[in-house]
């Protein structure tokens, strides 16, 4: 337990950190692609609340869904725009809909960066490690497609 403390007080003092250097306050976000889902997703400071529809293939050809709802965490910004690209770390609830996973539960845990390429339009690539009970860890490649809408900003 005692070897947790510094990594936590790090990653608490880097999210506070954060959270100073972004600039909008409120986003929604469409998103058209899997990260971290189809669907829509609301970011107030440096915390994102996301709900949709989540396909992966974990076989070539053979498309599992899951409806998954979870949340984002936003780090180290870069860039000055209003919206400004981002690392992140998420957390999902996903329940099956069809296949190995119908009506079953799981949990993905996801890291990765959103680049925020022209006004509101942002690609994202990360990893994601998907668990569930009575299989095996699954590793997803996590790429994504969406655009922000700025809903309001801080003034600097």
């Amino acid at each position: 337990m005692k070897q947790l403390i510094l990594p936590a007080l790090v990653f608490v003092s880097t999210a506070a950190s954060a959270q100073n250097r972004l600039r909008s306050t409120h986003e929604l976000s469409v998103n058209g692609f899997r990260n971290p889902s189809i669907g829509l997703e609301y970011r107030y400071r440096p915390v994102s609340a996301h709900l949709g529809y989540y396909p992966t293939n974990f076989e070539p050809g053979v498309t599992t869904s899951f409806i998954r709802a979870g949340v984002s965490l936003w780090l180290l910004p870069v860039g000055n725009n209003d919206i400004p690209s981002s690392f992140y770390v998420s957390g999902s609830y996903l329940r099956g809909l069809n296949r190995d996973y119908n009506d079953e539960n799981a949990f993905i845990a996801d890291v990765g960066f959103r680049w925020m390429i022209r006004k509101g339009w942002n690609v994202r690539a990360g990893g994601a490690m998907l668990v569930a009970s009575g299989h095996d860890p699954q590793f997803n490649p996590t790429i994504g497609v969406g655009y922000a809408f700025l809903l309001s900003s801080r003034k600097q």
